[in-house]
C-alpha cells in the first residue's frame, strides 16, 4: 500500500445508552467488535475498531453509553471512557435517534461544547421515522442544535446510508501513516470477545434487572485435539441474582450456554466445549478495585 497522503485517525463514537453506537461500528467494519441487546449498558468498554482502506485508517472508538445519573462506580468508570476517547479523537460521531429526543440526547450534546475537533451529527433508526417527511424536520430540528460539520441521516441496523457516512469520514482525518496493521479490526483480544460475546448471551436471556449485577471473566482457555475447552465465570452482585442466572435445574444457564457456543463455534473458526460457573461477589459494581481485578479498564 502506497502511504502519500494517507490518512489515519481516531472517530469517537458517542451518545446516550442503547442508540446505536455499536450497531453502527460493526456494519462499517463487516464484523462484530461489539456485543448488541436492546438494553442499555451493554457495551461497557472503550473498544476500538480499525477499517483501513487504500486511502485512509479510520480508527472507531465504541465508547459507553454517557449516563445521567452515575450512581455506582461502574457507571462512573464508563462516563469517564466515553470522555477520555472524545479526548482522544479527531473527529466524533453524535449518535441519536431520528424520531426521538430525550434529556440524556441533551446531555451528551452539551459535553460536546468542549471538544474541539468537528463533529457529525448522525439520526440513526430512519427506518422507524414515519412518515417520512418527518426525517426532513429531524434535520432541520439537529442543524439548528449546534453547528455540526455534517448531520447525516442512517439506519445503522438496515445499512442505510452508512457507505456515504464512511465516504465523508478520509477529509477530517490528519495525514498520518496507518496506526495500526493494514489486517487488524479490533484491539481486543481472543479472551475478551469471548466474554462479551456470553455475556450478549445473559443480557438477552435475561429479565431487565440482572444483565446489569452481572459480568464474565474467562478463566481459562486451552486448546487441544477436540477443540477449544473454555471455562469461564460469570460473576453477579446478589445471591438472588444467581438463581436467576442459573435457572430452574440449571435451564437458563444451559440455554446461554448453547447460544454463546454456537456463536464462539462460528467467531473462532472451531469447535468450542464451553463451561459456565456463577459466583457471587457483592456489589462488584460498585467497587473500582473488584472492577479492576475484572478486567474493566481505568481510564
Amino acid at each position: 500500500m502506497a502511504h502519500n497522503e494517507f490518512r489515519a485517525g481516531f472517530i469517537a463514537v458517542v451518545g446516550r445508552p442503547n442508540v446505536g453506537k455499536s450497531t453502527l461500528i460493526n456494519t462499517i467494519l463487516g464484523s462484530k467488535i461489539s456485543i448488541v441487546t436492546p438494553k442499555p449498558q451493554t457495551t461497557r468498554h472503550r473498544i476500538l475498531g480499525v477499517d483501513t482502506r487504500s486511502d485512509h485508517q479510520a480508527i472507531y472508538i465504541d465508547t459507553p453509553g454517557i449516563h445521567r445519573m452515575a450512581t455506582k462506580a461502574m457507571n462512573r468508570l464508563m462516563n469517564r471512557t466515553a470522555a477520555n476517547a472524545l479526548a482522544d479523537a479527531d473527529l466524533v460521531f453524535f449518535l441519536s435517534e431520528a424520531n426521538r429526543w430525550t434529556e440524556e440526547d441533551q446531555d451528551v450534546l452539551d459535553r460536546l461544547d468542549a471538544v474541539n475537533v468537528p463533529v457529525i451529527a448522525i439520526l440513526n433508526k430512519i427506518d422507524k421515522v414515519h412518515p417520512k417527511e418527518a426525517l426532513l424536520d429531524a434535520l432541520a430540528v439537529m442543524s439548528a442544535r449546534r453547528e455540526f460539520a455534517e448531520v447525516v441521516p442512517i439506519s445503522a441496523r438496515r445499512s442505510d446510508d452508512v457507505a456515504r457516512l464512511c465516504e465523508l469520514v478520509p477529509a477530517f482525518l490528519p495525514e498520518s501513516e496507518p496506526l495500526f496493521p493494514d489486517d487488524m479490526v479490533t484491539d481486543r483480544s481472543e479472551q475478551f470477545r469471548i466474554a462479551e460475546i456470553i455475556r450478549e448471551k445473559l443480557t438477552l436471556a435475561l429479565r431487565q434487572e440482572v444483565p446489569y449485577g452481572l459480568t464474565v471473566q474467562v478463566e481459562r482457555m486451552v486448546r487441544e485435539e477436540q477443540g477449544l475447552g473454555i471455562h469461564a465465570v460469570i460473576w453477579v452482585e446478589r445471591d438472588s441474582q444467581k438463581g436467576i442466572v442459573v435457572g430452574k435445574g440449571g435451564s437458563v444457564l444451559k440455554r446461554v450456554g448453547r447460544a454463546a457456543r454456537l456463536e464462539l463455534n462460528e467467531v473462532l473458526d472451531e469447535r468450542v466445549h464451553l463451561e459456565l460457573w456463577v459466583k457471587v461477589k457483592d456489589n462488584w459494581a460498585d467497587s473500582e478495585k473488584d472492577l479492576l481485578r475484572l478486567g474493566y479498564e481505568s481510564p
